[in-house]
């Protein structure tokens, strides 16, 4: 046999077909290995979508309870807002009535008027014993820095010991519900002497 033979025999046949078989075995590996790839980065971005939605939904679902638990506090502590502030001006009238007898008079009063007194001012006392433990408490501002929140200036009082803006007088007395405001107290505030703001510094 001469190697022209063996070049193009059967057997040089059967290596070409073993070798084309090969490299078609390869690339359908290489095929399937960079499919897998493709796959296993789509399942992976998939993963990394659906964890970012499970952590915004978990976000909104706190935030959520957090505005209802709020909701929830406001509505108790808030409900009897409008009744309060109704009852304010019974609580006014029993102040009035307790201010309009002199002093002098009260200790020169008979049993019966000094009985009345008292039953008045025990009944503001309830009240404002009863609006306490729903919330609402009276604003104590005489001392205090003007603040237009909890305050309404009614007039000026001119003295120069007391610091500027400074609450020296209570005209009606302001009440608070919680945070809030209900009614602001009508005062007079202190006018010439040192600003807050320089005493404050003083102090620091």
């Amino acid at each position: 046999m001469t190697e022209e033979t063996n070049k193009n025999g059967p057997d040089a046949d059967a290596a070409e077909a073993y070798a084309t078989e090969a490299q078609e075995d390869q690339a359908q590996a290489e095929a399937a290995t960079e499919g897998e790839g493709d796959a296993l980065d789509a399942l992976r971005a998939e993963n990394a979508d659906l964890r970012d939605r499970f952590l915004r939904l978990a976000a909104d679902m706190d935030n959520l309870r957090r505005r209802t638990d709020r909701e929830i506090k406001d509505a108790k502590s808030y409900a009897v807002t409008g009744f309060a502030r109704d009852m304010l001006s019974v609580s006014d009238n029993l102040r009035r009535a307790i201010e309009t007898l002199p002093e002098e008079a009260r200790t020169g009063a008979d049993a019966a008027v000094t009985a009345l007194i008292e039953g008045v001012e025990m009944t503001e006392r309830g009240m404002l014993s009863t609006l306490e433990r729903h919330g609402i408490r009276k604003i104590e501002p005489v001392g205090q820095k003007f603040d237009p929140n909890f305050h309404q200036a009614m007039f000026e009082v001119p003295n120069p010991d007391v610091a500027n803006n400074t609450v020296v007088q209570v005209v009606q007395a302001g009440y608070a519900i919680g945070e809030r405001v209900l009614r602001p107290a009508m005062v007079g505030v202190a006018k010439g002497g040192p600003k807050a703001e320089a005493e404050d510094a003083a102090k620091a």
